[in-house]
């Protein structure tokens, strides 16, 4: 069983005296799915301030992504909520003036784009220029913290969905991030990293004796967090990523795809630890809201031989070959970018788009990532709090 670094905070009895900001979701709950909030405010000596949700809310009640959340007031807990993804994504002075610790406790799920490491980032830049304490209790990357893959961010392509050149699966934990970004990028916040007990860098969520709970509305399972780092591509493009089904990620489709031939292509071509299984869904939300989108769901069948970003690479450039006059790049705005395409801005470069619009296959793009990411690793390297 894994010892999550907010249990561990907690028992330390290190936050009595202090008045506590805790910025968390419905993710954030112990082995015993108690949540942090709750468990600090049962805490002798410590005075829960604030709370602040990251996108999708502190309660993640808003389901669709690029929708802003309100601050509010928590009729429970009598504690105001103040919203990180709003007009502000950084916590303001006026925020900061109920607190004199801040606390992180979010659930990450291994993937660059995923907004909550840069909503922690933005917690550090504030804590730095506000001389608060800021603590991060991490947490498990739940698709282990051995696989590297994926295209780097290129200077110049940062936004809410990147902020630092790391590749698309960085596996890292949160608090191994908080360090890198703090120390490596020079935000020199006042940060303490509150490390897990008895996780291992293999171990994917199920491993750990841990309940999983939807870290955001879109990602319902595990299996939807594994193939994410390379679905997630997808909202670049006009082909859907079935947000709008009970599998988001896990099945990824358009109108114009037959999707017998589709799965039968992918197949053959034997990427490494998964099956497509011809499929058809119609979102209820979204990109083509009830019209029947023809595809595949993925199936993973070997963790380790997966490589999620070359798979969703691969779906990619085979939706647009399966449709070349139907197929589009998506147009901004997108997460608060109204000028650089979505998909350059996921991907981290206009580099990706370029390729398949070549007619490059992804397979042809694997050695190209590992090249890019190899001065990564090296310094990710220095970061790592486990074996």
């Amino acid at each position: 069983m894994v010892t999550l670094g907010s249990s561990r905070l907690i028992a330390s009895g290190q936050l009595k005296g202090r008045k506590v900001g805790i910025v968390s979701n419905p993710a954030s709950v112990d082995a015993n799915y108690t949540h942090i909030v709750d468990a600090l405010m049962k805490t002798p000596g410590v005075t829960v301030g604030a709370i602040f949700g990251p996108q999708h809310g502190f309660r993640s009640d808003v389901q669709d992504n690029m929708i802003e959340t309100p601050h509010g007031n928590d009729c429970r807990r009598k504690v105001p909520v103040f919203s990180l993804y709003s007009e502000t994504r950084e916590p303001t002075s006026d925020m900061l003036r109920h607190v004199d610790t801040m606390v992180i406790d979010l659930q990450d799920i291994g993937a660059r784009i995923y907004t909550y490491i840069y909503t922690m980032a933005n917690c550090l830049r504030a804590c730095a220029k506000h001389k608060v304490d800021i603590i991060v209790c991490d947490r498990p990357n739940p698709i282990g913290g051995v696989g590297v893959e994926g295209p780097m961010l290129v200077e110049g392509n940062e936004s809410f969905v990147g902020q630092f050149p790391i590749p698309m699966r960085h596996g890292m934990t949160i608090g191994e991030l908080a360090k890198f970004f703090n120390e490596y990028f020079e935000i020199n916040a006042p940060l303490e990293v509150i490390e897990m007990a008895g996780w291992s860098r293999s171990h994917y969520f199920d491993q750990t004796g841990l309940p999983f709970v939807m870290p955001s509305p879109n990602i319902p399972t595990l299996d939807s967090a594994i193939v994410y780092p390379g679905t997630v591509l997808f909202e670049g493009t006009n082909a859907s990523e079935a947000r709008g089904t009970t599998r988001p990620f896990e099945l990824v489709g358009a109108p114009w795809v037959e999707a017998e031939r589709f799965a039968d292509e992918m197949n053959a071509r034997r990427l490494p630890g998964v099956h497509f299984r011809p499929a058809v869904f119609e979102p209820t939300f979204q990109k083509h809201a009830k019209k029947a989108c023809g595809g595949c769901q993925i199936h993973v069948l070997d963790r380790k031989a997966f490589k999620p970003v070359l798979t969703g690479v691969a779906l990619i450039d085979a939706i647009k070959a399966a449709g070349p006059n139907d197929f589009a790049w998506r147009k901004p705005p997108y997460e608060y970018e109204h000028e650089k395409e979505p998909i350059d801005i996921l991907a981290g470069s206009p580099a990706l788009r370029i390729a398949i619009d070549g007619g490059k296959k992804a397979e042809e793009l694997v050695p190209v990532w590992e090249r890019e990411s190899k001065p990564f690793e090296e310094v990710r390297a220095k970061y790592l709090s486990y074996k």
